[in-house]
């Protein structure tokens, strides 16, 4: 018996600080994702290194991931941490650990 496969959903997402992103999907998990500036092929993710476009992202109410002004989209099953990116290029460090460790210390 297989089982079907589930996109998960991004119901919010908010700036925890410079260029680290807070994520909630729709199954309850909440992720705090750094977003790792330079060293990126093209120039479609340079702007992403400016903290202040940065921090413009919002959640797309119909593809339901993050986007970010110009219509660049996150596939949200890697934001989950599903599956790793196309071409193996992780623009995000997933935080969520050293946030925990953080705020229980």
């Amino acid at each position: 018996m297989s089982s079907k496969y589930r996109i998960p959903h991004v119901e919010a997402v908010e700036i925890v600080r410079p260029h680290v992103i807070r994520i909630t999907f729709d199954d309850s998990l909440v992720r705090e994702l750094k977003f790792i500036a330079g060293g990126h092929g093209g120039m479609v993710f340079a702007p992403l290194g400016d903290p202040d476009f940065f921090a413009q992202v919002e959640v797309d109410p119909m593809s339901r991931t993050i986007l970010r002004p110009g219509e660049l989209d996150f596939d949200p099953a890697v934001l989950h941490g599903d599956f790793e990116p196309a071409g193996g290029e992780n623009l995000f460090r997933d935080v969520t650990a050293a946030a925990d460790r953080i705020r229980s210390g």
